[in-house]
């Protein structure tokens, strides 16, 4: 990591609260019995979540509850509290600290609804997957309840749902731009990203005294501001990156209000600096760029996507200034975000004492997230890929942080020894991205002052030092462990990494793989995937020419499994049928597929507001892009990536009609679909108008989420003449 980064207290270089006396608890109490106990008369710290509590690293509040344990406080779990009153949130007493609130390990709209808005009919982090086990925007609602139940205590929100509502964002459920999280929710602090340093840091200053309302400044967190602090100079936003059609010039020596705010809005304090040069050289460090506020941003696409640029650009903690935008009359500060943790820091928060299974009231239910990621091991986090429809980099940061591989074969050792269920394999040794562990930039400097979105796109950055010589060797120590059967590397793979190292290839594809390979391309069209920020299927081709090459010297008969995006911002019914011709003349048949769903604070998702290409400097006059946004596209997009489904043939006849392609609706292998309906699949002209009203009007048929290939194994790579 870069010494210009390694600036923060070490994690666990605190003195550590008085209540360590208590000692370790076997599990974090959810009840006033198991406080008894412990001999607990309160709470310091009492976590509210939309989970199951399972005490497992992968487990955001189990991992925060335990670090926080290991700084001597006292850490009490509220899980899945019915929410329709305030009763739930009082049951284990006043939490003497703060109440730190989270809508779980997924964004609770994401866990309860499809990309296509119908309601999910099951819950994977909930026992037995039961459905409805928390509110709409969990975040908000209990903050409220919290609040209701104790005034004056302090409600800090964090997770991936908090974080990625930091700042105004569009919300695709209500089709419209919301205000910070922080405003909604009414909670004192937001902590976003891995939020072990800021976390931390807030306990031990409360502790000590100070109130909530001090707690200004602290990396990765944001809060209200009445005005511009002392010393501190403001820069508009629209000098960063100007919006909008061409404007005249303006006096460069003027001081004047943001762009966004009426001259009575105008802090007198606030100066503007209009000049980069003299900003680096004086005034960086002390200077804020203030947004557009909530009110523009929420009438006008453009400077929504503006504001969104302009954000993306303030992601590298080596270099990110705090952002400042106006919600009515109240100032929301977003500071720089927080510093990676070390690899020692990792280690220790990986080996803290997780009892690793769930909590005992839930007795033999099965919480299906618990049994994907039980016998799974998290090597790393973050990730560099910049995808513009993944929000990790916004939420996890682009810097790796890595473990050690001393800490991850302990917790290897640790399933092994532990768990009931362990039957000798490991289902994944991963992260964000399998093959991202270790890597960096060869330059601290540089890595410091780049603010480039993305270290692989357009090609691989000559300064990302690409060596998987550390990951072979975990890999290698971690199946020679006795006892150890088999590792699987289920994590998504970035191939175009992979194929800098023909070594890693062979030593994933003879020893890792099981028969399977699960890569995301998602998608073959080069316009789309310039939008995406991802790798041509060129590289693609190299990898798979490489697994196949590796699979046969291993004696192996294995398959690559791609994944595919439907409806992405950028994308053409031709696009889509492109595809749809590509998966046939590779026999890749999907059972299940996904649409893109605008998940707040993308970059996609300005996209997808704005209907302009937001990688480049947006304007009123900027060309649109296709923007997939009615449900029939959409389901005529997903039908073309499931075009050997009887279901969807009618829907795709009309289609090709329309599209001047009925060259392709036939019986022979040249077609993409056949001519006729096979009986008891929509065979009558009644039945397929129901289908059509079906599959693309509004309907309760729910989607499946994750997506998943049957494989023609006689037809991959080969029928070349085919289409």
């Amino acid at each position: 990591m870069s010494t210009a980064l390694a600036t923060e207290p070490n994690l666990f270089s605190y003195r550590k609260y008085w209540a360590q006396r208590f000692g370790i608890a076997p599990v974090l109490p959810m009840s006033k019995t198991e406080m008894d106990e412990l001999g607990w008369d309160a709470c310091d710290v009492i976590l509210v979540t939309g989970d199951a509590y399972i005490d497992h690293p992968s487990f955001g509040m189990a991992l925060i509850g335990r670090l926080l344990e290991a700084q001597g406080f006292r850490v009490g779990i509220i899980s899945q509290p019915d929410w329709a009153s305030a009763k739930d949130f009082g049951k284990l007493g006043r939490p003497n600290l703060f109440f730190g609130v989270t809508g779980g390990n997924m964004d609770s709209m994401v866990n309860r609804y499809t990309s296509d808005k119908k309601i999910r009919s099951n819950d994977a982090y909930t026992p037995d997957g039961a459905a409805g086990k928390r509110p709409d925007r969990a975040v908000n609602v209990y903050s409220h309840r919290c609040r209701e139940a104790y005034k004056d205590v302090p409600i800090i929100i964090g997770g991936i749902e908090a974080s990625l509502r930091r700042i105004a964002h569009y919300d695709y459920w209500s089709d419209k731009v919301r205000k910070s999280v922080l405003l909604d929710s009414k909670a004192d602090l937001l902590v976003y990203g891995n939020a072990e340093r800021q976390v931390v840091e807030i306990a031990h200053r409360l502790a000590n005294g100070e109130a909530i309302s001090e707690l200004k400044g602290i990396r990765g967190t944001v809060h209200f501001v009445k005005q511009i602090p002392e010393g501190w100079a403001v820069k508009d936003s629209t000098d960063i990156d100007k919006p909008g059609a061409a404007m005249v010039p303006i006096d460069p020596y003027q001081e004047q209000p943001a762009c966004d705010k009426k001259p009575e809005q105008s802090d007198a304090n606030e100066k503007v600096i209009q000049f980069d040069k003299l900003l680096l050289r004086k005034q960086r460090s002390q200077t804020v760029i203030r947004l557009p506020a909530y009110e523009t941003v929420k009438d006008d696409p453009i400077l929504y996507a503006h504001a969104s640029r302009v954000m993306h650009g303030e992601t590298n903690p080596g270099n990110a200034r705090p952002l400042i935008q106006l919600h009515g009359t109240r100032q929301v500060w977003i500071n720089p975000p927080p510093i990676p943790l070390t690899t020692k820091e990792m280690d220790g928060v990986f080996d803290l004492p997780y009892s690793r299974v769930p909590h005992k009231e839930y007795g033999n239910a099965n919480v299906p997230a618990f049994e994907m990621i039980q016998h799974s091991v998290n090597i790393m986090r973050g990730c560099f890929g910049g995808c513009t429809f993944c929000s990790i980099t916004e939420h996890e940061g682009r810097i790796i942080q890595s473990r050690s591989e001393d800490s991850i074969i302990r917790e290897i050792e640790a399933i092994r020894d532990t768990s009931p269920a362990f039957t000798g394999h490991i289902s994944d040794l991963g992260g964000p991205t399998a093959n991202m562990y270790r890597l960096a930039c060869k330059d601290p400097k540089i890595e410091s002052a780049c603010r480039l979105p993305s270290c692989v796109y357009p090609g691989i950055c000559p300064n990302l030092n690409t060596d998987h010589t550390p990951l072979i060797k975990l890999y290698r120590r971690a199946r020679a462990l006795p006892g150890i059967k088999k590792i699987f590397i289920a994590s998504g793979l970035r191939y175009d990494l992979a194929v800098e190292s023909p070594e890693y290839v062979k030593e994933l594809v003879t020893h890792h793989v099981g028969g399977y390979l699960k890569i995301a391309p998602e998608h073959t069209e080069q316009g789309v995937l310039s939008k995406m920020m991802k790798p041509g299927m060129g590289t693609y081709d190299r990898f798979k020419e490489m697994f196949d090459k590796y699979s046969k010297e291993a004696g192996k008969e294995q398959y690559l499994i791609p994944y595919f995006i439907a409806a992405h911002p950028g994308t053409t019914d031709t696009d889509m049928l492109n595809l749809a011709l590509w998966l046939k003349r590779n026999g890749f048949r999907a059972d299940q597929v996904q649409a893109f769903l605008p998940s707040p604070m993308s970059i996609a998702t300005a996209m997808y507001h704005s209907g302009k290409d937001t990688l480049r400097k947006v304007s009123r006059n900027a060309k649109d892009i296709a923007i997939p946004k009615s449900f029939k596209q959409r389901r005529l997009h997903k039908a073309f990536l499931r075009y050997h489904d009887p279901k969807n043939w009618p829907l795709l006849r009309e289609a090709l009609k329309n599209m001047g392609r009925s060259d392709l609706i036939g019986n022979g292998k040249q077609h993409l679909i056949p001519t006729f309906q096979p009986k008891g699949t929509l065979e009558t002209p009644e039945k397929i108008q129901r289908f059509k009203t079906k599959y693309t009007g509004l309907d309760n048929n729910r989607e499946g989420k994750s997506k998943s290939y049957s494989i023609n194994k006689n037809k991959q790579g080969k029928n070349k003449n085919n289409p």
